[in-house]
């Protein structure tokens, strides 16, 4: 520690505490009744606890100067902290005898480990943040560019689903979160200088992100762009109330952290009940993910290959959060804790992102892709009247599977050179009813006329593209007709 502290002669003498982190130092006499002198008589002299500022005090380094025909006291020099683990410091001015308060100007730069510039300006709580948040960037940054790639594969298949567009913005808010952070942790690191305000913002980012996840996974969960093209009146008005609870309390958490928490007491952002609720809002959204998912399967059981791993997983992910503050509150030791939870929960969202992506990845060997209907047919549905056997609340889709449930024919391979794998360009279907017109079989869906045929296939391809197309399994029913 490096220090320079100038106070007018009139204030002489006043004192510079040094207490640590041990129950009988700092704790004992912080926010307590006890005197002036109480409260210095729990430091130890002989460990060079108590710097007096007065030039009868050679160790402190003080001389006396005229300033505006006044005498001050200027007092330069330094102190060398060592002890057989890290501690948090906590400095203190006293002067037991005045009768007028105090008066003091101080300039400190304390550091850790002048040989490691990584470290140096850091507290041993700290250390390796900055590294490992440069490493979670460029991750977070990759993933981000992936999903844009398979963002773009969904939109040419007109697969690319609100849903997924709030994965795309939840993963484009964390990475700017970790840009931010790592920023600020850059000029700390050359500077020693700490912008608590940029931290906060960052942290804001951050829990933007895990807002739009959380709303993105209960919409999942609720089968949104999956089993229903819109939620009815009353679930859109308690997911909008439940959001806005949840980011209240990011807001009370973000206020408290640079208003409010007091850093004497509270070492940790989670020590207060602001984070006791935000802990308990998000247990709170686990419990309407899964009451969300067990309807959505009871209605729609042919989507369990997706949504089994899905509920699963996603459990895991959001007790994982409660779990490691819970750890870190009791298990890991206060010079450990910030540096351990920070590369805990970079890698636990780090997994909860990549896992969406692998899930909703449209390739054929992916047997839990869940979409299947396309948007610009979400978009017919809500512009036209309820398909048969949906609910009139909600516009559900029909029932479908991730595949055909039985083998292509060989009519179909025939025409089309097509396989028995998933073909995601031709997902979506709905039950149709056939009516003749001019000779060609024609399909009406949703009160969309769709020509089942091109026009310039042979008469007897035609009607074996017709025969596939009715119920999958090339099933005649006379004179090339279809059933």
């Amino acid at each position: 520690m490096n220090f320079e502290f100038e106070y007018p002669e009139a204030y002489e003498t006043q004192n510079i505490l040094l207490y640590y982190d041990e129950p009988g130092q700092w704790t004992s006499v912080y926010n307590t009744d006890k005197s002036c002198y109480q409260k210095e008589s729990v430091l130890k002299p002989e460990n060079n606890q108590v710097i007096n500022l007065t030039t009868r005090y050679s160790w402190s380094g003080c001389s006396k100067v005229e300033r505006d025909s006044k005498n001050w006291l200027v007092c330069k020099g330094g102190r060398s902290f060592r002890s057989v683990r890290e501690r948090w410091w906590f400095i203190a001015v006293s002067n037991c005898e005045s009768n007028k308060g105090l008066s003091l100007n101080y300039k400190l730069h304390m550091t850790n480990s002048n040989e490691d510039d990584w470290q140096k300006e850091f507290s041993a709580d700290e250390f390796y943040i900055l590294q490992v948040d440069i490493g979670f960037f460029l991750l977070f940054v990759l993933l981000l560019a992936i999903s844009s790639y398979v963002a773009s594969l969904l939109r040419s298949r007109q697969l690319f689903h609100t849903t997924f567009k709030m994965y795309m913005t939840a993963l484009a808010f964390e990475c700017v979160y970790l840009l931010i952070k790592t920023i600020a942790f850059a000029i700390q690191k050359d500077t020693g200088m700490r912008y608590e305000a940029v931290l906060v913002l960052a942290r804001v980012f951050q829990g933007i992100s895990l807002v739009i996840f959380l709303l993105m996974l209960i919409l999942m969960g609720k089968g949104y762009t999956i089993t229903r093209g819109r939620l009815s009146h009353s679930g859109s008005v308690k997911i909008t109330v439940f959001i806005s609870f949840y980011s209240i309390s990011f807001i009370v958490v973000f206020v408290n952290e640079l208003f409010i928490r007091d850093p004497g007491e509270q070492l940790y952002l989670y020590e207060n009940i602001a984070g006791y609720i935000l802990i308990s809002k998000r247990l709170l959204g686990w419990l309407w993910f899964c009451y969300a998912i067990f309807f959505t399967l009871k209605n729609y059981p042919e989507k369990n290959a997706f949504y089994y791993p899905f509920f699963i997983i996603y459990t895991c992910w959001f007790w994982l959060g409660p779990i490691i503050i819970f750890i870190a509150m009791t298990g890991i030791p206060l010079w450990m804790r910030e540096k351990t939870v920070n590369g805990v929960e970079h890698l636990v969202d780090l997994i909860g992102f990549m896992i969406f992506l692998v899930l909703t990845r449209p390739t054929s060997a992916n047997s839990n892709f869940p979409y299947h209907v396309r948007t610009s047919q979400i978009g017919v549905m809500l512009d036209t009247d309820v398909p048969s056997g949906a609910s009139r609340e909600c516009q559900s889709f029909s029932g479908h599977a991730y595949a055909p449930s039985t083998p292509l024919p060989p009519a179909y391979d025939e025409i089309m050179g097509a396989t028995n794998e998933t073909s995601f360009s031709d997902m979506f279907c709905v039950e149709n009813s056939m009516t003749r017109q001019n000779g060609h079989t024609r399909s009406k869906q949703n009160g969309v006329s769709i020509d089942k045929f091109p026009h310039d296939k042979s008469t007897n391809k035609k009607n074996l593209y017709n025969k596939f197309l009715a119920n999958g399994t090339g099933e005649s029913v006379g004179n090339g007709h279809t059933k």
